[in-house]
């Protein structure tokens, strides 16, 4: 028996998707800038051509692993979704609409290079499939879903406003452990 996402969930347009990456990666070029121009200012004056090199190659690896780590820790995190997602109303999930782990998370993150190696176009996948998901999305089953979609308790019928969405079904407060006090 296979689960379905409910119909309630909107799938994030390109745009919207286009939008959020944007901002993360300026968050993400920030904290680069930051980091190369502190490296720069702890090395030394004098540079050979194998002195440059080396910095590159280590800061290369040092901004990827930047990188992976900010939006698969993001992106598995109870938030689902990069600081950029966050400002636009979007969040991951796999293709059931539960959380993802870190693990499908990092995939994900890395599968965004064979997104980038067929010139953009799996990329631009997100504004033609029906679940709007991009090449990347594809492979590791994820989808990127909008929050608009999210019912408020007050408009489902029969919905008390202490029950609380607990991402993936309404939850009775009854349900919840006793507060301590």
């Amino acid at each position: 028996m296979s689960r379905a996402i409910p119909d309630q969930h909107h799938y994030a347009g390109f745009w919207l998707r286009l939008a959020a990456h944007l901002i993360d990666l300026t968050l993400i070029y920030i904290v680069e800038g930051v980091l190369a121009v502190g490296v720069v200012m702890m090395s030394p004056r004098v540079f050979g051509v194998v002195d440059i090199l080396y910095g590159l190659v280590n800061f290369a690896l040092v901004t990827a692993a930047l990188s992976w780590a900010y939006f698969a820790l993001f992106e598995s995190s109870p938030m689902q979704g990069t600081v950029g997602k966050y400002a636009v109303g979007i969040y991951v999930t796999d293709r059931y609409g539960d959380p993802i782990a870190f693990w499908r998370a990092s995939a994900r993150y890395w599968l965004k290079l064979l997104s980038t190696w067929t010139l953009g176009v799996g990329w631009l996948l997100a504004a033609f499939t029906p679940r709007k998901q991009a090449l990347h999305d594809l492979f590791a089953g994820t989808l990127v879903l909008s929050r608009q979609g999210y019912p408020v308790a007050a408009q489902v019928p029969g919905a008390d406003l202490a029950d609380y969405w607990d991402g993936r079904r309404w939850v009775a407060s009854a349900t919840l452990p006793p507060a301590e006090l």
